[in-house]
């Protein structure tokens, strides 16, 4: 008896826990009796190089993000919504890591593996409570592949790899507030 007493007091304190107001168990906090929608403009390109459909990648899987991840409204760019989220792609570079000797005195070091590295700067704007905004903040995020591979054979995969962590973060420091 005591044992479905104890199971049915820690049902109602999950239930509790999980109706109360801002909080979410999956740590979202969004007042939904003030918040109600969202608006993402499209993102820019600022970098000199990557595929030309970094900028609508990003912004389709911005919205997709918040609107799957959310019960906010997405509005169109026309409309400011009660969270305003903006900005572009500033970086996009490669760099090699990992060096390993190339067996030969005359061609010297090379790099087994290259890194991409890609940089968003957003701005948020929470109309309901200033004190969660964030202006040109940078998010960064890198995927590592086998130098000898073509950068062009594999560059969308890793664009896609790599938005979706800097989406994560960018989710995070907005309406997660980690």
């Amino acid at each position: 008896m005591i044992k479905y007493l104890l199971m049915l007091c820690s049902l109602l304190s999950l239930g509790l826990i999980n109706g109360c107001g801002i909080y979410s168990m999956s740590g979202i906090s969004i007042d939904y009796d003030k918040t109600k929608t969202i608006s993402i403009q499209n993102m820019y390109n600022d970098a000199t190089l990557g595929p030309v459909n970094m900028p609508q990648t990003l912004t389709n899987s911005l919205r997709d993000y918040y609107q799957q991840n959310t019960n906010l409204v997405l509005v169109d760019g026309n409309t400011e919504g009660d969270l305003q989220i903006e900005g572009g792609i500033v970086s996009f570079r490669t760099s090699p890591i990992s060096p390993q000797s190339s067996g030969s005195s005359t061609l010297g070091d090379t790099a087994a593996l290259t890194r991409l590295t890609i940089t968003v700067k957003v701005t948020y704007i929470n109309t309901t409570d200033d004190t969660f905004n964030f202006e040109d903040k940078s998010f960064s995020f890198f995927n590592d592949f086998d130098s000898n591979t073509n950068l062009t054979s594999i560059e969308n995969q890793l664009v896609d790899e790599i938005f979706e962590q800097i989406i994560m973060d960018i989710f995070n420091a907005s309406v997660a507030n980690w």
